[in-house]
């Protein structure tokens, strides 16, 4: 029970001087890569440049004691940056106490919230968001995050919480473009790109392969952060507008009590919940990818702990929310990360960093930073999925729309309220109209198939009715009315079986919908039977009253039934030749039945 909930008693007894080094290792490259990003997402988030390293320190460190994962690297994110952002600026004016007050409550409450779920074991919660939703969520998310760094790229003012208001304030202010600094942003971007695709082929070729490589490529934004704010600082360029970071204190944070303020806390409880939703969702998505590929398992409800918990220790040290990044944890991951210790060496590094390194930042150009959330960003937007996703299914694919419309014309708050609620509302649509299809013997077979997809043998005066979903309060009364629909104008019609292979679940307003189909099949002179009824559903019907008013029978198999009650036929298509079902089943177009 202890183990459970501190992870660390897993791995820390076992840790030996290799693990140590491969750790290192891992720690030093993505400390490296971490620094300016830290410095980036506190930028997109509207603070201070300091309160992203301040983010990078406290969560890993914790998380490292009530992680599951072996390689995720916690901190600030794109999307979760973007979401403080949105939260906190309808709170207060950017550059305000109140700001960095109203970014500090959200990854309270978002951490407490996650902790407590945790607690209460709910991450199955997070299953009920759909994948489309969240991956139209992410890609309007990112087409946002990226124009909003447009006007840094630019040296302009501009703003707005959806994509239409940034693009219609930047239109208004292009007039006032300020030349070295769209150089300076120009050169970023492309040569963060040009590192992307081009420098690890590039080092192959001269000769420099494997970890080497790979660290000089994840290494890019350092080189252009090096390079811009040299250069700034030799041109004097601040002094011709160019937007600089300015002076980052240096040292450790301070410990921060967060506010009690009941408004506040009201105010901020929406958008914290929202974050959570999503910075969990991102979590454990990378978290379990990445697992899997060393046949390693993390506990989802732990994961809420972890997370939860490392949020908690962001707000404490004057951080935002942070969440696991899905490219420092490949970083970490490739790296050779073994286990969450190198988190925390990584916060080592940052601290020291911190405490040493901040006054290297001072003509560090803004329109670098803004290159670097661009470049990492655009790698979220997938619009291939929206293609994908409307040739397998319309259902998600109009989610995944409104979603992406949503969050691009009204912002990311609504935009992941209208994905949660058209995940909910797929699931109840999809679960209120049960698949269910009437089958018949397959000739030579104990075996039944649907009839519009195999050429089965059927007895007119019987009507088989496979249903293929649990049956609860949304779908009760569809299978009432689908076997009445059935049933009516039929007069060869004697028994109707009802098979539950599929029926993992039956709730009281299911029970009801079977007590009214077998009274209402009663007064038509026709018995209703059960078949191939799973244990713990027969347990449940048991305590009812329905098995002692069933005008039939429950049978063990589908074939002990139709022996019971067609016994002629049924043999008769047992001894018949197997007809060619498989390449009938290939040929079959899909239907609705």
């Amino acid at each position: 029970m202890f183990k459970r909930y501190f992870p660390i008693l897993q791995w820390a007894p076992l840790y030996d001087r290799a693990t140590l080094v491969d750790d290192l290792v891992a720690a030093v490259i993505v400390t490296i890569m971490l620094i300016p990003q830290s410095l980036a997402y506190a930028l997109l988030a509207g603070l201070p440049a300091e309160v992203g390293l301040y983010a990078s320190i406290a969560p890993l460190l914790i998380y490292a004691v009530f992680g599951t994962s072996r390689t995720l690297a916690v901190g600030p994110v794109a999307v979760a940056s973007l979401m403080t952002a949105a939260a906190a600026g309808q709170l207060a004016a950017q550059g305000t106490p109140e700001y960095i007050t109203a970014a500090v409550m959200l990854a309270f409450i978002s951490g407490a919230m996650l902790t407590v779920m945790g607690l209460l074991r709910l991450g199955f919660l997070a299953n009920f968001l759909s994948h489309p939703v969240i991956s139209g969520f992410i890609t309007a998310s990112g087409l946002i995050i990226a124009a909003s760094q447009l006007r840094h790229i630019l040296g302009v003012e501009a703003h707005g919480h959806n994509l239409v208001q940034i693009l219609f304030s930047l239109g208004a202010h292009l007039h006032e473009v300020n030349i070295p600094t769209l150089i300076i942003g120009v050169f970023a971007t492309g040569f963060l790109f040009w590192v992307r695709g081009n420098l690890k082929p590039l080092l192959a070729r001269l000769g420099i392969t494997g970890r080497i490589a790979g660290v000089l490529t994840r290494t890019g934004p350092v080189f252009a952060v090096a390079a811009t704010t040299l250069a700034t600082w030799a041109l004097a360029l601040n002094g011709a507008g160019v937007a600089v970071v300015g002076a980052v204190p240096q040292g450790l944070p301070d410990l921060v009590a967060p506010s009690f303020d009941p408004e506040l806390w009201r105010r901020v409880a929406v958008p914290a919940l929202l974050i959570s939703i999503v910075g969990y969702v991102e979590t454990i998505s990378v978290a379990q990818t990445l697992a899997a590929k060393r046949r390693q398992r993390v506990d989802p409800n732990q994961e809420l702990i972890g997370l939860g918990t490392a949020n908690i220790g962001a707000a404490v040290s004057g951080g935002f929310p942070v969440t696991g990044g899905f490219s420092r944890s490949v970083v970490n991951f490739d790296a050779g990360a073994q286990t969450p210790a190198a988190g925390a060496y990584t916060a080592l590094g940052i601290a020291l960093a911190t405490m040493f390194l901040t006054p290297l930042l001072f003509f560090l150009p803004k329109a670098t930073l803004a290159a670097t959330i661009i470049v990492a960003v655009l790698s979220l937007i997938d619009l291939g999925a929206i293609r994908r996703t409307w040739v397998y299914s319309k259902a998600d694919f109009a989610a995944m729309a409104a979603t992406i419309l949503v969050t691009l014309g009204f912002g990311v708050e609504l935009g992941i309220i209208a994905g949660v609620a058209l995940s909910l509302f797929l699931h109840l649509y999809r679960t209120s109209r049960p698949h269910a299809a009437v089958v018949g013997q397959v000739p030579g077979t104990e075996h039944f198939r649907n009839i519009r997809r195999h050429a089965v043998d059927l007895d007119p005066e019987v009507l088989s009715i496979r249903v293929d979903e649990s049956l609860y309060f949304p779908n009760a009364r569809y299978l009432e009315d689908l076997v009445l629909d059935a049933v009516t104008g039929d007069d060869k019609l004697h028994h109707v079986v009802l098979m539950f292979s599929a029926v993992n679940e039956v709730d009281a307003s299911a029970l009801e919908s079977l007590e009214a189909i077998n009274e209402r099949l009663r007064d038509s002179g026709i018995t209703l039977h059960l078949s191939e009824v799973k244990g713990p559903v027969m347990d449940r019907l048991r305590r009812s009253h329905l098995l002692d008013d069933l005008t039939g029978e429950v049978y063990l198999t589908h074939f002990d039934a139709m022996l019971a009650l067609s016994p002629d036929r049924t043999r008769a298509a047992l001894e018949a030749p197997r007809s060619e079902t498989r390449r009938e089943l290939l040929e079959a177009k899909p239907s609705a039945g």
